[in-house]
């Protein structure tokens, strides 16, 4: 007997035959599934359909309910202050996490709860990170060599290279400047270094204004003077003698670049007033990325599947509760 059993194993014909069975026997299975499936939704049609509509309504509900609403201020941090700021916002994100309403109402905001999270990136600009020495550029065609420029350049190292840094809010409702932006801002700036760093900063600008303003009086004090003795004396040989010696071109030359340079003294110091200086508020913009956006579809299927999960386990204990109790 085991002997022709081997030979019937051993047999290709019969082992071929054996797998297609099987493959035919998969298939069956297949097509009995797929028919109690189209049978289940058919003969429960009433209730899957009014699950469908519940699901929609519920999470058309939620959506409203439960919205999200991004809020980003575009900051410049002076004074080489960039790590400080992002220490800042990390220390935020970590208060957020904990749920400390005390330190959110401490600082002003007394809303907390509304706030979901907190993060700042870089606003990425390749062109300020070429300066004029090109040690940047260098620098960016070794990043090109050595992977994705994009991601790179957004890494912690790196960004203190670039002028402006985007503080992104994610809230669960809509916020005002008075309530969310301004005492936000007045905490990151709440720095005795930086104060006095600002203070400074200023009156030097303010000096550099004033010694320019002076020279500016100075020159057009001369021009006046020439143009005065140029119409009363247009014959007078001091008057040949003091043009011969008065470049007039050079003089006007350099009372426009004195000029030009109060002009970006002037936006300077208006620039750097604040150590963190605000240059943009975006607030309110609905966050249509979350899934509660999607809840919508989500939640019909969700209910569906319930129903058919439940459906199932109860038919099973059922087949299963009739073998137990014929035995």
């Amino acid at each position: 007997m085991g002997k022709k059993k081997d030979k019937k194993t051993n047999n290709p014909e019969i082992d071929l035959l054996t797998v297609f069975d099987r493959i035919g026997e998969f298939f069956d299975w297949i097509k009995t599934l797929l028919f109690r499936s189209i049978q289940f939704f058919v003969k429960n049609v009433k209730i899957v359909s009014v699950l469908i509509v519940l699901g929609i309504v519920f999470g058309f509900f939620l959506t409203k309910v439960i919205s999200r609403f991004e809020q980003k201020i575009i900051v410049a941090p002076n004074f080489k202050s960039t790590d400080y700021l992002y220490s800042k916002i990390d220390l935020i994100a970590s208060k957020i996490v904990v749920k400390d309403t005390l330190f959110f109402k401490s600082i002003g905001i007394q809303k907390p709860s509304e706030i979901v999270s907190i993060t700042i990136e870089p606003v990425v600009d390749v062109t300020n990170l070429m300066n004029k020495d090109g040690k940047n550029t260098e620098l960016l065609q070794l990043m090109a060599q050595n992977g994705d420029i994009k991601s790179i350049i957004k890494e912690t190292t790196t960004n203190k290279n670039f002028a402006l840094h985007t503080i992104i809010l994610n809230t669960t409702g809509v916020v005002s400047t008075q309530n969310l932006v301004e005492p936000l801002l007045k905490y990151l700036n709440a720095s005795t270094y930086y104060d006095v760093y600002n203070r400074i900063n200023s009156q030097n600008i303010q000096n550099n204004i004033q010694k320019k303003e002076a020279t500016i009086l100075q020159i057009d004090g001369i021009l006046n003077q020439f143009s005065g003795a140029y119409g009363k004396h247009a014959n007078n040989e001091k008057l040949i003698y003091y043009n011969e010696n008065l470049n007039l071109a050079e003089v006007i030359k350099t009372k426009d670049s004195l000029s030009n340079a109060i002009s970006k003294l002037k936006i300077e110091q208006y620039n750097t007033s604040k150590t963190i200086k605000e240059m943009g508020i975006v607030l309110n913009v609905k966050n249509n990325k979350t899934i509660k956006e999607k809840l919508i579809f989500i939640l019909p299927l969700v209910f569906v599947g319930l129903y058919v999960f439940l459906s199932f386990f109860m038919s099973f204990y059922k087949k299963q509760s009739l073998k137990a109790n014929s035995k």
